[in-house]
């Protein structure tokens, strides 16, 4: 699925990078820097888009997982969490968009403020 939204991204005129948000977080009374991917970051001139793909996210623990690294992007583009499943497009709390791929592959809207 990663490869169809980079082709589809590289399609649209998109320059794509992988991400990555470093977070320090106490184990054992340590302090640990891990990293968390972000699968795809989406620039055009001044648009940018920060994109996870995932094949589903009905589980909670998977849904945590794939916006942990969204959630830490200190800037207020557009953020969008690409599902397998087909699902109507909704946003939750935090501005995180989700949306199906065959919604998003057909909708170039999506991709727009």
């Amino acid at each position: 699925m990663e490869n169809v939204l980079y082709n589809d991204l590289v399609r649209r005129g998109f320059d794509v990078d992988v991400g990555v948000v470093e977070i320090a977080t106490m184990e054992g009374g340590k302090k640990v820097r891990k990293q968390l991917e972000v699968d795809f970051v989406v620039n055009r001139g001044n648009d940018r888009y920060y994109i996870q793909s995932a094949l589903s996210i009905a589980d909670p623990e998977k849904k945590k997982q794939e916006i942990a690294s969204l959630l830490r992007i200190p800037d207020s583009f557009k953020k969008i969490v690409v599902v397998r499943d087909h699902m109507k497009p909704w946003k939750d709390d935090n501005g995180i968009q989700y949306v199906g791929i065959e919604d998003f592959s057909r909708n170039e809207l999506i991709l727009k403020d």
